[in-house]
């Protein structure tokens, strides 16, 4: 008789065992998807600061977080960016997003964009993670290296 109650105690503290685990499995997951969300607003916002690194750091980890709602203030930052940089690290992050309406942008910068550097930048990232090929780089300069991507042919 206490065998019985002694196995069957062990299999109920199992079972709540794993209920729990089960349980705060789920709250984990909940937890994790709330960070995100927060995150991404407030990323979001910084794309909007006056102050240029916070917006080109914010514009950034957008493309890290593959966020999908960061598409169109992305767009906008390349379209219309006062900054070099920053129209290159938004075409880095739409990249990274993957998004075919940022993606396609960021095709058409590579080819149209008034800045030769950003011209560059675009075709490298379109390159490097959209569709491999799509573009030849040529080593400018005296010296040639694997590494130099200063000339894009389209």
């Amino acid at each position: 008789m206490r065998r019985t109650f002694v196995v069957a105690a062990a299999v109920a503290a199992l079972a709540t065992g794993c209920a729990t685990l089960s349980y705060a499995s789920g709250n984990a997951d909940q937890m994790a998807e709330e960070k995100f969300n927060m995150a991404e607003v407030n990323l979001l916002i910084g794309l909007q600061s006056d102050n240029l690194g916070l917006r080109e750091s914010s514009a950034y980890m957008l493309g890290e977080l593959k966020s999908g709602k960061a598409v169109i203030p992305l767009m906008n930052i390349l379209r219309s960016g006062e900054r070099e940089s920053s129209r290159v690290v938004a075409a880095l992050a739409l990249c990274r997003i993957g998004d075919a309406r940022g993606v396609f942008a960021v095709k058409q910068a590579a080819k149209f964009d008034d800045n030769e550097f950003v011209q560059q930048k675009c075709a490298w990232f379109y390159d490097q993670y959209v569709r491999p090929g799509s573009f030849d780089f040529m080593a400018s300069g005296v010296e040639q290296s694997e590494d130099s991507t200063s000339l894009a042919s389209r």
